[in-house]
């Protein structure tokens, strides 16, 4: 790809490029479990020239049938806690690395709606988890408003962010 394509996709999308910059930098390879966006984390990076040599893989496991077949989390844990929840999403972030190579996972669960809400778990609702191998997850918590597209766009968007907090953090 020549450099003036590369720079184009960098300026599609700045926050992933930046994401990108900063794993390469830091020699770091990611994982992605993306229960609510379908996989959009992982196709804004890979949208970036280059991003092969930090996304090792990423899994899209958005039934509770398929968190159990391919990550091996537990449907007890996830009839208990509920599959948007803060202890799930930290359970994907475990599981991914553990069926890795990478150094870092991404997880993400939520209801983006328009339906499945309700007053406990509303619309918007999203957990996400930032996750060093052989480190303590950082779990975050958001309501986010607007449509579908909105609430996945923002989800994607707080994921990169908080995994570039999280790698600025480690530094």
């Amino acid at each position: 790809m020549t450099g003036e394509a590369s720079n184009a996709l960098a300026a599609a999308d700045p926050l992933a490029a930046r994401v990108l910059r900063r794993c390469r930098e830091a020699g770091v390879r990611l994982v992605l479990a993306e229960a609510c966006t379908g996989g959009l984390v992982c196709a804004r990076l890979t949208e970036v020239a280059g991003a092969s040599a930090v996304v090792e893989r990423g899994f899209i496991p958005y039934s509770n049938e398929s968190k159990a077949e391919q990550l091996g989390m537990s449907l007890a844990l996830l009839q208990t806690h509920g599959s948007v929840s803060a202890e799930a999403v930290e359970a994907q972030a475990h599981a991914a690395l553990e069926r890795s190579r990478a150094d870092w996972a991404v997880a993400e669960t939520g209801i983006a709606g328009p339906t499945g809400g309700t007053p406990q778990k509303p619309v918007g609702l999203a957990f996400i988890a930032v996750l060093r191998r052989g480190g303590k997850a950082t779990v975050e918590r958001h309501v986010f408003t607007g449509d579908r597209s909105a609430v996945r766009r923002a989800i994607s968007d707080r994921a990169l962010e908080l995994l570039l907090e999280r790698l600025g953090a480690e530094s």
